[in-house]
């Protein structure tokens, strides 16, 4: 069998992340994306496959109320620090921001012109705003409790607002009258939901107190009053559509009731999580969901149950319900043979996931994961959108561990194991529970499906013990759950087992506990064969090589380790992490191994040479999940950071890359040195900086300096760079700017820079402000060094100067004059240069004859002088 390439890099696609923490959100107008709120943040994520298109970043207070304009251009959000905030989509910039409430904002709505924003304030006030002035048109205070929605009249030309509180009231304004025209009493409990229906004269609203009220917006009464017997928080007017239309008609005439009241059908969602479509005309349930889709919460808690909102989408394209486990279930209408209609679920986007506890890739394909949060329900992701296909529930306890197979007659299996103590086996196909398993006293911690036979599967409990449970005699079809039986089982460790996996032949069994230890046990009967002891720490995960006799274990200490089964020597032992390593699993047929631990880290190790290939640095908080493809050996990690990566294998990929970066690099480098020698200096730059030469760049440029030839070639290559390379060009100039050898061609480029570009442009490039100031510092030391040579320089004038004593200053400039009278005496026939000359002559000689006067009377006194000194020291 051919050896399998070694990988030395993996890529890294983040798959799965929050966006979604529950609260308030929007639908924009087509239905293609959804603006919600995420902690202090707001995600813009596609309905299509739950990616987020941007994240808008809040004041760390978390956001209370979000509002779309008509034509999705603009978002309004407001939070706890009560600042309303204008954002434009286009470049998610913050356009307008102000404080109008005096506490948080709990509602929003914008008008259909666009023009006008409703704020409805825990401070029981309604304030209407004008959107390009910001300034507030509408003040309005009347209710008695925090008032949670506002909602404008659909028609422009009917200036009506309303807004519900907790005092169970409904208040209509007249925004032209600027005051409250009526007060609907009707509810008898807080009202979640307002709805008008398609043509504007009927207002629905739905209370906590199990009741739809319908209104005449002419005089303000109660035309019906609709009991669903069901906590409602949501509900929506059904308009006009080819499809709901047609099937509403035939559910009408099949309802058979009539009154004389204007006959509106709408939706209802609350506490049960079913989607319920009602008749007002003898409040009639034309549709109800058999069963719900909300996934089961165990805790009892009554706010997580059900659904806490619901949009009805655009042009038939279905309902978003929005989950009390931060779940939007897309809904899309469907017409079924008998002729009613039928809600089905298309998608299921999942907000948050909170901790991935564990995961496995699902199938021959593996074109799904399982997933394991810190919930009940095992949730089932398509791996190319990454949306949650479906969910797997019937646990009572929060699902710790799960194992996938595919049987030997082809079925692909799912077994989980639960903190209420039981293991349970689905099918993936009919997505239900095959059977379950009851025997362990403790948490199920640890789970692993035989890898030969497919025929049983080996779980770990925190009650200390091993179980092997039998797969015979599952049903073909999932109606009702058979019970597993164990065929074996043990007192394997001192502490929680935290991990288990069986070998490649299905003859052993291995178990990592918290005592520290690893151990081996020999099937079916569990016998002990060998205890493996060495680490400091508990032992979070165990795997059996895919080639050899050896087990490699992941501990709290830090290691990893390779144990011999033979006779339960450590091998080889790993160190790299910083804290608790959590995962470790073979590779490349166990020639390699990734590992991540509590450290955030996924690192890839050479078994051989105990190299650690590569590093990623992907997730914010501890890796507890690691899952590896059995065929692409894909790989996924889990962290508790709620976020899933898919890491894909780019070895071959990189290679071939390099390749032809190498190649493009020799023809680019041919390219630059034909440049060069042609002179052609403006494609010379241009390659220089694609191939990130700096040095070819600085010869280009000095070769222009020194012959002062092609500057307009340097100009027209300058005024081609974008703002990018214009920065880059700015860092090596700044780096030229350091050496003095090299600062004359720094500041040539820097002048033509400056004399192309406007100042104002300069100043927008990202990041030109450090390096303008690295260019500042050592130009001015460069000018302050020129300045020293030139003040160096007057020294040598001076000395020059000094020197001129040679030649008496009266001498030469006699000879000057001399020069001077000969030129202007040859104009004048040379008369009055000749009697000039006569008499300087005389001058001169006269002169001459005084100091040779004044030398021998000043000799003569000398000589006496000395005479009288020598006698005067005799006596």
């Amino acid at each position: 069998m051919a050896s399998l390439p070694l990988k030395k890099n993996y890529r890294c696609v983040p798959s799965l992340q929050q966006f979604y923490s529950g609260g308030p959100f929007v639908v924009s107008s087509d239905g293609s994306f959804i603006a919600c709120k995420c902690g202090d943040s707001i995600k813009i994520v596609d309905t299509s496959n739950a990616s987020i298109r941007s994240t808008i970043e809040g004041d760390s207070e978390d956001v209370t109320a979000l509002a779309l304009s008509p034509d999705d251009k603009l978002l309004f959000s407001s939070g706890h620090s009560r600042q309303i905030r204008i954002w434009d989509l286009a470049t998610f910039k913050c356009v307008r921001s102000w404080k109008g409430h005096d506490g948080p904002v709990m509602g929003m709505a914008c008008h259909p012109s666009g023009g006008l924003l409703a704020t409805a304030g825990a401070d029981r006030k309604v304030l209407v705003w004008d959107v390009d002035g910001s300034f507030c048109t509408h003040y309005f205070k009347g209710h008695k409790g925090v008032v949670s929605s506002v909602l404008f009249h659909p028609d422009p030309t009917k200036s009506l607002l309303f807004s519900a509180s907790d005092d169970t009231t409904v208040h209509v304004w007249d925004l032209l009258a600027k005051k409250c025209v009526a007060t609907l009493n009707g509810h008898h409990s807080t009202v979640t939901s307002m709805a008008l229906s398609e043509d504007g004269t009927m207002l629905l609203t739905a209370g906590r107190d199990k009741v739809v009220i319908l209104w005449n917006l002419h005089d303000f009464s109660c035309m019906k009053t609709v009991t669903t017997y069901e906590v409602l928080e949501g509900v929506c007017a059904i308009h006009s559509g080819p499809l709901l239309s047609s099937c509403l008609s035939s559910c009408k005439q099949k309802s058979g009731k009539k009154s004389g009241l204007p006959a509106i059908c709408f939706i209802t969602v609350g506490e049960r999580g079913v989607v319920r479509i009602w008749n007002s005309e003898g409040a009639v349930c034309l549709f109800e969901q058999k069963s719900s889709d909300v996934t089961p919460s165990s805790d009892g808690d009554e706010s997580k149950r059900g659904f806490t909102a619901a949009v009805m989408l655009p042009s038939d394209k279905g309902l978003l319900c929005v989950t009390a486990d931060q779940e939007f279930l897309l809904y899309s209408p469907v017409k079924v043979p008998e002729g009613t209609l039928e809600f089905v679920l298309s998608k299921r986007l999942v907000g948050y996931n909170d901790e991935i506890v564990d995961m496995k890739f699902l199938g021959d394909e593996e074109q799904f994961l399982a997933v394991a949060t810190n919930i009940e329900q095992v949730r089932v992701y398509d791996v190319a959108s990454m949306s949650c296909s479906y969910v797997l529930a019937g646990h009572t306890g929060i699902v710790l561990c799960l194992d996938t197979c595919v049987s030997s007659c082809g079925r692909t299996l799912i077994v989980t194991g639960s903190k209420d103590n039981t293991v349970r086996l689905w099918e993936s196909e009919s997505r239900c529970c095959l059977g379950l398993g009851i025997g362990h006293m403790g948490s199920i911690g640890a789970i692993a499906f035989s890898k030969k036979r497919k025929d049983f599967f080996v779980s770990g409990s925190s009650d200390r013990t091993l179980k092997v449970w039998n797969l015979d005699g599952l049903p073909d079809n999932g109606e009702k759950p058979i019970n597993l039986k164990a065929k074996a089982g043990v007192a394997a460790h001192d502490k929680d087992i935290n991990s288990v996996a069986v070998a490649p032949n299905d003859s052993l069994v291995c178990s990592g506990s918290q005592d520290r230890t690893a151990c081996v046990w020999r099937l079916p009967d569990l016998v002990p064969v060998v205890v493996l002891k060495g680490h400091k720490r508990g032992v979070w995960s165990v795997e059996f090589s895919p080639v050899d006799q050896c087990v490699i274990t992941a501990s709290g200490d830090k290691t990893i380790k390779i144990w011999a089964i033979s006779d339960g020597s450590c091998l080889k032992t790993f160190e790299g992490h910083t804290t608790s390593v959590l995962r470790a699993s073979f590779l490349t047929r166990g020639t390699q191994f990734v590992s991540c631990g509590a450290d955030g880290l996924l690192k890839l190790w050479m078994v051989k040479t105990d190299e650690c290939v590569a590093t990623y640095d992907q997730h914010e908080n501890k890796v507890y999940a690691l899952a590896v493809g059995k065929n692409t050996e894909m790989l996924a990690t889990g962290s508790s950071d709620a976020v899933i990566n898919l890491w894909y294998d780019c070895t071959a990929s990189d290679k071939e890359e390099a390749f032809l970066r190498e190649e493009e690099g020799v023809l680019k480098n041919q390219e630059l040195e034909n440049a060069v020698l042609d002179a052609d200096f403006t494609k010379a730059i241009q390659v220089a900086f694609e191939l990130r030469r700096p040095h070819k760049l600085y010869e280009c440029f000095s070769q222009v300096w020194r012959k002062r030839k092609n500057e307009k070639q340097i100009e027209k290559s300058l005024q081609t760079l974008g703002k990018e390379e214009l920065k880059l060009l700015f860092e090596y100039v700044r780096e030229w700017n350091t050496k003095p050898k090299l600062c004359h061609v720094a500041h040539f480029v820097l002048s033509k820079v400056f004399s192309i570009l406007n100042p104002i442009e300069i100043t927008e490039i990202k990041g030109i402000d450090e390096v303008l100031e690295g260019l500042l510092s050592y130009s001015q030391r460069h000018f302050s060094r020129m300045d020293r040579h030139v003040t160096s320089t007057f020294l040598v004038n001076y000395t020059l100067a000094g020197m001129s004593v040679i030649e008496p200053e009266t001498d030469t400039r006699v000879m000057d004059d001399r020069s001077l009278m000969h030129s202007v005496g040859d104009d004048e026939n040379g008369t009055l240069i000749q009697e000039l000359e006569d008499e300087e002559q005389k001058q001169t000689s006269q002169g001459l004859k005084e100091k040779a006067v004044s030398k021998k009377r000043k000799s003569k006194k000398s000589k006496d002088g000395v005479n009288k000194k020598v006698k005067g020291s005799s006596l």
